[in-house]
């Protein structure tokens, strides 16, 4: 990427928050290699912290890419905010299955074009009490049979450290500890060209996700990782009982 080619707004967001973070950031990155240099790039990562956006987007820009997030098409219509988020690349989606294919459409078109595009397939911070990953929504999925493009796998940790989902507690120290590793290209070329049924998808999400747990427990140096967590089912409510008359027997109603 050419820093020349920024432009005003994003070179502004650069100046303000690059040097917060690299005061704020002991920073480990390794894997850079991965990242293509040109071209669209579906790049899916672990998700341990509302503070992952400001690592991630600090590595890709560090690697020499713009980092494109998603982010719901209400903020756009937010005054400034708006303004600038738009003019700084970041994708605008639809929440909902009534726009989901807008949104896909949207996605599609920003790979495309050649961006960067960050996807988060947990769809939140994990809930998951030692931050493994969760089990993955389908949208990265769905976007990487449409488009084709390279579905690079990215993991992160320490940014829990910056914000813990877990206590709400921001760690105030300077050079907190994060590390960052993208890796090769996730092999889906089993799943090149069918269709996007639901058994396909499943099946592409469950293998980026193994792959993301499987390269965190790496860097994390455990052996066996746990299996893909998912958050326990909320207990059916009790069925309505019975309206009982309890008006004692020859007792006037």
């Amino acid at each position: 990427m050419a820093r020349r080619r920024l432009g005003f707004w994003r070179r502004l967001v650069v100046m303000l928050v690059k040097p917060v973070l690299t005061g704020w950031t002991k920073r480990t990155w390794t894997g850079m290699e991965h990242i293509p240099a040109t071209g669209g790039a579906i790049i899916v990562a672990n998700h341990l912290s509302h503070a992952d956006p400001v690592v991630i987007g600090h590595y890709l820009y560090d690697a020499g890419r713009w980092p494109s997030f998603l982010a719901k098409a209400s903020v756009f219509k937010v005054p400034v905010i708006g303004y600038i988020i738009s003019r700084c690349q970041q994708i605008p989606v639809e929440r909902g299955s009534v726009d989901a294919a807008r949104s896909l459409d949207t996605l599609v078109t920003a790979v495309k074009d050649g961006s960067s595009v960050i996807i988060y397939p947990e769809g939140t911070t994990t809930k998951e009490p030692e931050l493994w990953p969760m089990r993955g929504k389908t949208g990265a999925a769905r976007l990487a049979l449409t488009t084709g493009a390279p579905v690079i796998p990215v993991v992160m940790d320490g940014p829990q450290a910056l914000f813990d989902p877990r206590t709400s507690k921001v760690g105030l120290k300077a050079r907190i500890p994060v590390r960052v590793h993208a890796g090769a290209p996730i092999d889906l070329s089993a799943w090149a060209g069918a269709a996007p049924s639901r058994q396909t998808l499943d099946a592409m999400t469950e293998a980026i996700m193994l792959h993301l747990r499987d390269m965190l427990a790496e860097m994390r140096g455990v052996a066996e990782p746990p299996p893909l967590w998912s958050p326990p089912r909320k207990a059916a409510p009790p069925a309505a009982r019975p309206a009982v008359d309890d008006t004692p027997a020859g007792d006037p109603a």
